[in-house]
């Protein structure tokens, strides 16, 4: 039964011994005014967004038959359930919710969950995403309201479902874009004419990247790391940088390419940090990588793989992506985005090597789709591997990172010399760009 909360208690004001008339009334009408005009200017248009929803504790219960789902928040939020395919999952988009769940929590699997993930899918906005054994059906999901010293709760039961009726569940196209986040492109200021370089710290958000089996996750050292590099580009003065995400927040894979072309970068960027499995070796060193539609070995055609899953972790639907895709690896051959991407391969590691431990090939190449923008030189950069102690006490430690920040941003600067540039030459997405 739900019990009616007391109101606030009646508040009783008296004047201080020694006011009297006038001074008493002006005391009294002070003290109103304080109390009650911010809640009037809250009622009236200027109201304070009300505090994000706190999730203190998620759990599974039931079998492989019908799992049920539940977390313990400290109110209700707003919320919306769903399904996708290939691989099967089931999506909660949660409106302003903060996650305070033990660290172990992603852990737990049962029942029809093998898995599960969560964290900020875009501003004001959370995503938890389950990973379920084969196809499901959403029977229930609803949230109960916190009452006494219960916690409110958000539940969801799964039960088994056959292929077809999955297939019935699976959310709609315009679902899915709905519950995508707006690419953060700003317009290029008019007149500025300096070289963009866009900084692309990897994953984010829902998802954390790799951790190599430590306390450490991959996006927080990337995005570290890239802030970093910032600050050194924009105190040289002779840059504009433009980071994909400067916040622990979730970017689509194409949307960091629209990122980088709508703001017709000179460079890009993308930061990363890799992990072997436990006894697959003890690899260790920075690497840098440019596009290439046949990786340059098998550890390169992995990474790749893994990477370009980035979208489908955070629970986002790709059955619906175009065939542009396989076209911008045909537009890749042109010769002076893919000369140039080389060139700065090339002179980073050079400038990284005086900096930091390099893989013993630190020039390699891939399948990124993050390298995808047709019409700009991109690299990505692996800072070294979390699974090797040695690497990840330089990647933690703010000596290491800012040594690796100078050694990028004098590969940067390294960069332009060698190519010559006296000035950021903008080419418009229509218009080929010269000797393209």
């Amino acid at each position: 039964m739900m019990r009616r909360r007391p109101g606030p208690a009646a508040l009783s004001v008296v004047p201080p011994r020694g006011l009297r008339g006038a001074a008493a009334f002006l005391f009294l009408f002070t003290f109103v005014a304080l109390a009650i005009g911010p809640s009037r200017a809250q009622g009236e248009g200027g109201a304070a967004a009300p505090a994000p929803a706190l999730a203190r504790e998620a759990r599974l219960a039931g079998d492989a038959k019908r799992t049920r789902l539940i977390v313990d928040l400290d109110h209700a939020p707003a919320f919306r359930a769903f399904t996708l395919a290939n691989p099967p999952r089931v999506i909660l988009d949660l409106s302003d919710v903060t996650f305070a769940l033990r660290p172990d929590a992603s852990q737990l699997r049962r029942g029809l969950v093998t898995a599960y993930r969560f964290g900020v899918f875009a501003p004001g906005k959370a995503r938890m995403v389950l990973e379920v054994s084969g196809p499901v059906a959403i029977d229930k999901a609803f949230v109960l309201d916190a009452v006494d010293d219960q916690p409110a709760r958000l539940v969801v039961d799964l039960v088994k479902a056959d292929p077809a009726a999955f297939a019935r569940s699976i959310a709609t196209e315009a679902e899915q874009r709905t519950a995508l986040p707006a690419a953060p492109v700003a317009a290029p200021p008019a007149g500025d004419t300096r070289p963009v370089i866009v900084i692309d710290p990897g994953h984010g958000g829902i998802d954390s990247g790799t951790s190599g089996y430590s306390a450490f996750v991959e996006k927080t050292i990337v995005l570290e790391t890239a802030l970093a590099v910032r600050d050194r580009l924009e105190k040289a003065g002779g840059y504009r940088v433009v980071l994909t995400r400067s916040t622990d927040t979730f970017i689509p894979l194409a949307d960091r390419v629209r990122i980088a072309r709508a703001n017709r970068a000179d460079l890009f960027i993308s930061i990363h940090a890799d992990a072997l499995a436990r006894g697959d070796g003890r690899a260790r060193g920075a690497s840098v990588y440019t596009l290439s539609e046949t990786a340059s070995d098998t550890e390169s055609a992995h990474l790749a793989d893994k990477e370009n899953k980035a979208d489908l972790i955070a629970g986002v639907d790709l059955s619906d992506e175009t065939d542009e895709v396989a076209g911008i690896l045909v537009d890749l051959a042109q010769r002076e985005t893919r000369n140039f991407s080389a060139l700065f391969a090339r002179t980073l590691v050079g400038s990284m090597k005086a900096a930091t431990r390099m893989h013993g090939t630190p020039l390699k190449s891939a399948g990124f789709r993050v390298l995808r923008a047709h019409d700009v030189p991109s690299v990505l950069v692996e800072l070294g591997y979390m699974s090797s102690p040695d690497d990840l006490k330089q990647l933690t430690s703010e000596a290491g990172r800012d040594r690796m920040a100078d050694a990028i941003a004098a590969g940067v600067t390294q960069f332009f010399a060698h190519k010559g540039a006296a000035g950021h030459q903008a080419v418009d997405d229509d218009a080929p760009a010269p000797g393209r």
